[in-house]
């Protein structure tokens, strides 16, 4: 009979995971996508692409949403159940307080154990693959939206001006404006162009049109007139040149051990506020899958750790939702303070030792005296 009792709120629980789960996954993704729209409007990024880069950042969402949504989860099941009185009627059965928990503790075991793996392996991985897409994305000028008509601003002081585009990506009535370089004022105007694919320097190619260039400082005016000219955008960009990868990119290996970056050749020693970064980090892969089970316990210690109250359980709920929130801003002011000083780092396993330890204190001696007493199924209130 407990092992169906077990299972019938086991289901609940997995029913109501998945479900905000998803939720808060999906709200998450809809908020953090519309920074990128940029790239659709400016880069003329397909529909298909915009997709499959932002969904990049869902492992990295679940492994945030995972231990609040077993919180938020084992808070309403179990609150449920109370109001109900299905949990007077199984502690009148003899189930003790360690089967009413035994569903959600596997519940956690199972969100940890999925944290885990988002944590150490898929998170990183995924946060690699969508830094390097933007990064190209970014980089490529050439996939560059010119929209007939208008003004387009491609950033760098740098505005191109298109009367037409055809099918082939052949340009008509090309005018540029450059004040990209300082003291300088250059303007390029041409019938024809076409951005120049595959080159380490993003260029457009110019036919018949003249180059303009003007110097404040001198009022000096030049013009050039040319059959062809190719205009560059921006910097050249060395070929032994490497993105820079931030904490959330890195292997735990090299969070903890890593003292140098990783762009150019032979390695540029890391700034002392990024060493503290990637420790934190590292810090924090290893304690988040353990939020799972601490806020587990915080709800059951919640809901469980005393008498039934026919009025409701508001208050002790209530209670259960500040006991989380003043966690997570602690956890968040010891973020900030380790990533200035290290000496702070040894506070964020002690905190999350804190979640697990005192709240299952609570939860399983003091009912066993209380049951101990004939308490366990009291009512108070009328």
């Amino acid at each position: 009979m407990m092992r169906g009792i077990t299972r019938y709120i086991l289901k609940q629980l997995t029913i109501g995971m998945v479900l905000v789960t998803v939720g808060m996954s999906v709200l998450l993704w809809l908020s953090q996508s519309l920074r990128f729209i940029d790239l659709i409007v400016n880069k003329g990024l397909s529909v298909v692409l915009f997709l499959k880069l932002t969904s990049l950042l869902l492992p990295g969402f679940l492994m945030v949403v995972l231990p609040i949504a077993v919180f938020t989860v084992v808070l309403f099941v179990y609150n449920k159940l109370a109001s109900d009185r299905e949990l007077v009627v199984m502690r009148a059965t003899g189930m003790s307080q360690w089967d009413l928990s035994k569903p959600a503790l596997v519940l956690a075991a199972l969100a940890m154990a999925l944290s885990c793996a988002l944590s150490l392996w898929i998170a990183p991985a995924s946060v690699k693959t969508f830094r390097e897409m933007q990064w190209t994305i970014r980089q490529d000028v050439t996939h560059l939206v010119l929209k007939e008509g208008e003004f387009t601003d491609i950033g760098d002081g740098i505005v191109v001006f298109v009367s037409d585009r055809d099918a082939d990506n052949v340009l008509t009535n090309v005018l540029i404006s450059d004040s990209s370089m300082p003291g300088k004022a250059i303007t390029v105007m041409a019938e024809k162009g076409a951005l120049v694919s595959g080159s380490a320097v993003p260029r457009i190619h110019l036919i018949n049109g003249n180059r303009q260039e003007y110097d404040p400082a001198t009022h000096a005016f030049t013009i050039l007139y040319f059959d062809s000219y190719t205009a560059e955008f921006g910097d050249s960009h060395p070929s032994d040149e490497v993105r820079f990868r931030d904490a959330r990119e890195r292997t735990l290996t090299e969070l903890f051990t890593e003292t140098t970056a990783d762009s150019g050749k032979g390695g540029i020693p890391l700034k002392p506020m990024d060493i503290r970064r990637f420790r934190v980090e590292g810090v924090q892969r290893l304690l988040l899958p353990l939020q799972a089970v601490g806020f587990a316990l915080l709800a059951l210690a919640g809901l469980l750790g005393g008498m039934f109250n026919r009025r409701g359980q508001g208050l002790r709920i209530a209670a259960t939702v500040g006991v989380m929130v003043i966690f997570q801003a602690a956890a968040l002011g010891i973020n900030n303070l380790a990533g200035r000083s290290l000496l702070f780092l040894p506070l964020l396993p002690f905190l999350t030792l804190l979640l697990i330890v005192i709240p299952a204190y609570l939860l399983y001696p003091v009912h066993r005296r209380a049951r101990e007493a004939g308490l366990s199924t009291g009512v108070t209130g009328s």
